[in-house]
């Protein structure tokens, strides 16, 4: 099986998060997913660790290979490997165009790249893991800036201090890579580099 593409409000119950953007399941239903809800009561530190890496994965949108790769050039890189891990995730073209309001999710930016919609330092580039460096330039491409999928979440999007976003050039810079306290997502990255390191 590749990429998930079955119901989003079922592994918001499973993390007891919004993985996916804002979610109405949680408020209607509290239970866990699956029949009543059942769940083990006593959970293993190996079921936590496991748990964590998945919740990423969904976060992000990867598939294991993917993400397992990623960890790997985390872990050869200077600094603490879980902070750095988060940032290379943090510095994929996909996730920094949603995190610049150019898409509503990071699923529709994915999207937008893998279309060609989308333009790094004057260059088409329709690899979503592309993986941006300080001063790198994103622009959604001329003939692209009509899409109503873009001028819907133009501007709802919060302001990141590692991004510097023109909205009205259709255009942003990714500045810096972003510190462990600036990435607002909950994940306890430590955990995954236990489960990793066994």
């Amino acid at each position: 099986m590749a990429r998930y593409r079955g119901p989003k409000g079922k592994i918001d119950r499973k993390f007891k998060e919004p993985i996916f953007g804002s979610s109405k399941v949680l408020d209607r239903r509290k239970s866990q997913p699956g029949q009543h809800g059942r769940r083990r009561k006593k959970v293993s530190e190996y079921a936590t660790q496991l748990a964590e890496k998945q919740k990423t994965k969904f976060i992000y949108g990867l598939l294991e290979k993917q993400f397992r790769n990623t960890f790997k050039r985390a872990a050869r890189k200077s600094g603490v490997t879980g902070t750095v891990f988060l940032q290379l995730l943090e510095s994929r073209l996909d996730n920094s165009i949603f995190r610049m309001g150019f898409a509503p999710t990071r699923r529709a930016a994915r999207q937008l790249v893998s279309h060609k919609h989308v333009m790094v330092n004057g260059v088409v580039t329709n690899i979503a893991s592309f993986q941006l460096r300080p001063g790198d330039e994103v622009t959604i491409r001329e003939k692209s800036r009509n899409l109503e999928v873009v001028n819907r979440s133009l501007g709802t999007g919060q302001r990141f201090s590692w991004l510097d976003v023109q909205a009205d050039q259709y255009k942003g810079i990714f500045q810096t890579l972003p510190e462990r306290e600036e990435i607002p997502e909950k994940i306890n990255e430590q955990l995954i580099v236990e489960l990793y390191s066994k």
